[in-house]
């Protein structure tokens, strides 16, 4: 089973551990960022999105002019565009970039900063939005017919697009959350579906959650699994931890508040940090005590083979797609990709080889049993 790396495209180099050098969109830094990914044999790159950060497209299109390979994760909330506009602006991207396009939605997880927007809808209304919205992206992305379109969010009529993707049918939709109305949205309607790295206990109980709301909306096909992370490497079991202790005291310094996020995913992530502090391999809680759970932040710690091998656990429950990031964003990606990355290829690698053979061998034994049959006959 083929395994892909998802790094950020942070747009500047602040972070929780460290105060940012310029501003909020260095560019040059932000390319810099990207190529580093690129050179690292990264895959892809989110952009991540927030009402006051630099526009996601825009940055995505700026990388893509000056990288070759690299993919886009890029984020959308739904309430900042009309579907069909935002259908013919991202097979626009799709064409520019020659298919590097993946489109992620975010409903929202601060009402804050939806409402610094002008969205005032609730939690499960957004879900609901975002469900709309993705059928018509993906109906406006394959459908060379006019169509009409009736929901409780959006309403038109007589729609076709003259622009398609590069990708055929379409792009990839990536959607994420830990709530029952996010699984019923992500299960109906999402390609990839991506979630904050929990313990392996938790982490399974989410994609069985995912998987059945995808089987209770008809799907036979199920969503690939997108789990997040943050890597804290070190040469030595020691030495890694000892900077793993030295981030959270950096992230103490710097702190201005714990996460306000209403999601059900930062809960999830609070709540396994009371409980614990180490789970599994290598899964550590003390990054998420310390910034309140409002985003992907428990870490793994260890030495590479170590965080390789807990990530790998992760590829054994179905997780596909593996996204990570540092708190030295430039530093961490060319780490993580030097010495982490191909130690989990390698290892899936040999692993599909295996079964290869096996699967080879086990043709072979039931061709020869039916001719043995047909003989005997």
């Amino acid at each position: 089973m083929p395994v892909s790396f998802v790094g950020s495209a942070m747009t500047n180099d602040g972070s929780e551990t460290r105060a940012r050098s310029g501003a909020m969109f260095d560019k040059d830094y932000t390319l810099r960022l990207a190529q580093a990914h690129e050179e690292s044999d990264w895959d892809r790159m989110l952009i991540a999105y927030r009402s006051n950060w630099p526009d996601p497209a825009q940055v995505a299109a700026y990388l893509a002019a000056h990288t070759d390979r690299i993919g886009f994760l890029v984020a959308h909330r739904p309430n900042v565009s009309y579907p069909t506009f935002a259908a013919t602006t991202y097979a626009t991207f799709d064409h520019l970039t020659n298919g590097r396009l993946t489109l992620h939605f975010i409903s929202g997880g601060f009402d804050d900063d939806q409402q610094r927007e002008g969205d005032f809808l609730k939690k499960d209304e957004r879900y609901a939005r975002t469900r709309e919205y993705m059928q018509i992206v993906k109906k406006a992305w394959t459908s060379h017919e006019p169509f009409d379109y009736e929901g409780e969010h959006y309403r038109f009529t007589d729609f076709v697009s003259d622009v398609f993707p590069a990708q055929q049918p379409r792009p990839a939709l990536s959607f994420g959350g830990s709530s029952a109305a996010a699984y019923a949205v992500g299960g109906a309607e999402a390609d990839i579906y991506g979630l904050w790295a929990e313990s392996l206990a938790g982490t399974a109980e989410q994609i069985a959650s995912v998987r059945a709301a995808a089987r209770a909306a008809g799907r036979t096909d199920m969503p690939r699994l997108h789990c997040a992370f943050r890597p804290i490497l070190g040469a030595t079991e020691e030495q890694a931890w000892e900077k793993a202790h030295r981030v959270v005291d950096l992230i103490h310094a710097r702190k201005q508040g714990l996460s306000k996020s209403q999601d059900i995913a930062s809960w999830r992530l609070r709540q396994m940090a009371e409980k614990g502090e180490r789970y599994d391999r290598a899964l550590w809680t003390g990054t998420v005590a310390a910034t309140g759970g409002g985003g992907p932040v428990a870490a793994l710690v260890g030495t590479p083979e170590t965080v390789a091998a807990a990530l790998i656990d992760y590829v054994d429950l179905g997780v596909e797609i593996i996204a990570a990031h540092g708190y030295d964003y430039l530093e961490d990606a060319v780490e993580f990709g030097r010495e982490v990355i191909p130690i989990v290829r390698e290892e899936i690698a040999k692993r599909d080889a295996e079964r290869g053979t096996l699967a080879d061998a086990g043709t072979k034994g039931r061709a020869a049993a039916s001719g043995a049959g047909a003989v005997g006959a």
